[in-house]
């Protein structure tokens, strides 16, 4: 499938990390989102309900990243492409999460994971 909706740089605040301090304090989160579905359909009939609402994919990955904890990027990722499958007639998702406050010893724009689930 090569049609894809795109949600791209989504900001949240959240508390996920490794260590407990990371757990305390809400830092910046970004998260990028691919569904991928036959976009043909609300195309061709400029229809909304053959399509996904991008408001409530939004309000979907905000739930997800401002209201649960989780240690590993890995985790909310997960987090995140269940929830969407589960909610939202897509073939296939994919989920980009980045934590660019991250303290690693250095320089770095963020550290992230990407993650790509379809249906079983």
């Amino acid at each position: 499938m090569s049609d894809r909706i795109v949600l791209a740089n989504m900001r949240f605040q959240g508390r996920h990390g490794y260590y407990d301090y990371e757990l305390l304090n809400p830092q910046p989160f970004e998260v990028d989102v691919e569904l991928r579905l036959n976009l043909q359909p609300a195309g061709v009939d400029d229809d909304l309900e053959k399509s996904v609402d991008y408001g409530k994919v939004y309000a979907a990955v905000r739930q997800i990243v401002e209201s649960t904890s989780y240690r590993l990027l890995e985790a909310l990722a997960e987090a995140i492409s269940h929830e969407l499958l589960a909610d939202f007639d897509v073939a296939e998702v994919t989920v980009r999460v980045r934590k660019p406050e991250v303290q690693l010893g250095g320089p770095l724009d963020y550290a992230g994971v990407e993650i790509s689930r379809g249906r079983s």
